[in-house]
Parts: C-alpha cells; structure tokens; sequence
C-alpha cells in the first residue's frame, strides 16, 4: 500500500487539486489517499460537530472520484484529547460522529492521536478503548492507529509530556492485530529507514509499521519556508515485507508533491540502482515539462536548502520573474510560494 495522506499543517489543498495529484500519482502505484488535513476543524478540535451538509457531500463526491480510479478513500480523524474524558457522554459524540462518516463509504479510517498532550495515567489503554469502539461500529472498514508516541524523537517528550512507560509495548500487545499502527520512524521527520530500525518497531508493536512518511511535507514555522523538491533518499532500501503500508505527507503545494512522491515510486522500483538526482531530473519533467524542470533543478538549492528567509533580494527578484514567465501550476505554487502565501505562524496541535 502506497499512497497520500493529506495530513499536514496549513492551507489545505483545494477538492480540484486533490483529484489531479491523485489522478497523477495513479501512475505511479499510489493506491489510497487519505484526507485528514489539520485545519478541517471538523475532524480535530471540533471532531464532534456534525459536518455541514454541504461539506459531506463534497467529501462524498472525492470519495466516488477516488473509488472510481482503484483508489482506497480514506479519512483522517483526530478526537482531541477524547481519551482524557471518554465516558458515556463522549461515547455518544463518537457513535454519532461515525455514523455520519459511514456516508463516506470508507475504504480506510485512520483514528490518530497526534500532536496531543501525552502526560495521561491510562494513555495507552483509554486509546485502545476508543479504537475497539470504533472498530465495532466500523467492523467493515480498515483501521489505522495513530499513537501520541508515533516516533522515537524525543521532541514529542518535550513538546507533549514524558511518554509513559510501555506504552507502545502496551499498544503492541494489547491492540487488534488486524488494525495498522503509523509510524513516522526514528524521527518525526525521518532522513532514513533501515532495515535494522523497523524490525525493532516491529517487534514492539507486534505487527509492521504502517510508515507516515514526513517528506516532502513543508508545513509549520520552520518549514513552511522551504520547498520540499528533491528526490528521496534514505528508502531506496525499503521493501513491502517491512511494512503494513506506507503513506506519504505531502507538501503544502500539490503539484510540486508529485516530483518527490514521483521518485519514492522510482525508489521503490528501482532499490539498488536508485539515482536520487537523476530520478528529479525525470519526475520534473513529466510534471512540469522540460524547460521548467530544469530550472527548478537549476534553482534547487536556494528553495529548498535557502529558504525564504536567506533568499537575497537579487536572487528573489531573479525568481520572480524566471517563474512568472511559466503558465504552469507548478510555476504558479512556485510564485505564491516566494511571495509568503504558503507561509505557517500558527501552533502545531
């Protein structure tokens, strides 16, 4: 299983932009998308608010168009901070938020506590209470769990609180074997998978790790101010009998995605002879055509290893005006990019 999660930070992407990347990636053995951008307040802060009419349909209609292609439709839900109070009340807003969902027709529905506060006595076995309700109210769809511990980064320890002792090793033991675990590696934003390293995971969670791969995603203050162009690397290694699935976040800007999420394809297909440099130069060109692929492999360095805030106001001029000479989406995505309009300032939970 490969495939998009639409599960960054930010502007999410418009329902148009959505269908011409995962029609685009098709091609490339993407089989499932997964909608579950952070700013749809309807599946986080406000997860119990039932979806405006209007907006299930338009969910609905990205459903068929998916479906319609051989790819899974899935959605992301992220109950916030349910497990601190998940009581007979709160079962309530969750059997009534599922039965809305169920209009979806979900191929895949992932129940992620990410970016949570994580110091709870029964963390781990209150998540587990919540995913074994919603698996009996969904028996006919493929779940996916997302733990507060989705790393062995300590900067979820920092942000979010200690993680308690065993928890994953609980999750592991106590969990459905038939339900997936995300995992994003041995950093939330992860430069390599080993072979070494997912066996372990393997071992503590008692199934392959489906992986949330965190490239090309570019959201938050940091990041929102580089774009994510380059070709993979550290996963030319990779094979399916290490994972459940891997699913890919995104960057902010759909049509430059599909060059990196082109070359994971190419990774995976090509393992040892994978050449990250060379599979750019030919992911560019299908996206954008050649004259423009070889300017952003001309001008790779500064957007996505300058940055926007180094950018000289020479080389910012410069790249105004050689992108605006374009009428490509990715030329534009290009543009809004170096005029701020991808840029993130708000808090990561």
């Amino acid at each position: 299983m490969l495939g998009l999660i639409e599960g960054f930070y930010g502007r999410p992407w418009t329902m148009s932009s959505r269908r011409s990347t995962i029609v685009s990636l098709r091609a490339y053995d993407y089989d499932f998308y997964v909608y579950a951008p952070k700013a749809d307040t309807y599946l986080r802060r406000k997860w119990h608010t039932p979806y405006p009419q209007k907006d299930l349909e338009a969910l609905l209609e990205l459903a068929r168009y998916c479906q319609n292609l051989g790819v899974r439709f899935g959605l992301g839900l992220s109950p916030y901070e349910l497990f601190r109070h998940f009581d007979q009340n709160a079962r309530a807003e969750l059997a009534s938020k599922l039965d809305q969902l169920r209009e979806l027709k979900l191929d895949l529905l992932a129940i992620l506590f990410d970016d949570m506060p994580g110091n709870f006595f029964q963390l781990a076995s209150t998540q587990l209470a919540i995913i074994d309700a919603v698996s009996k109210q969904l028996s006919d769809v493929k779940l996916i769990f997302c733990p507060t511990y989705y790393s062995d980064d300590p900067i979820l320890d920092r942000a979010f609180g200690h993680r308690p002792d065993d928890y994953l090793n609980t999750i592991g033991r106590m969990l459905d074997p038939a339900i997936a675990v995300f995992w994003t590696g041995p950093e939330i934003c992860s430069r390599e998978y080993t072979r070494g390293h997912l066996e372990k995971v393997t071992d503590i969670l008692k199934r392959r790790p489906f992986l949330w791969d965190n490239y090309p995603v570019n959201d938050g203050p940091r990041m929102s101010r580089y774009l994510h162009l380059r070709g993979v690397t550290g996963r030319s290694t990779l094979a399916e009998d290490l994972l459940e699935g891997h699913a890919v976040n995104p960057s902010l800007q759909p049509t430059l995605t599909q060059i990196p999420a082109i070359t994971l394809s190419m990774a995976y297909r090509q393992g040892s002879h994978y050449d990250y440099g060379r599979a750019f130069q030919e992911a560019s060109g299908v996206v954008c055509g050649p004259p423009l692929a070889q300017c952003l492999w001309e001008d790779l360095g500064l957007l996505q290893e300058t940055g926007l805030d180094r950018l000289s106001s020479v080389d910012l001029e410069r790249l105004r005006v050689r992108y605006g000479g374009f009428d490509h989406e990715a030329a534009r995505e290009v543009l809004a990019f170096l005029n701020g309009e991808y840029l993130f300032e708000g808090e990561m939970n």
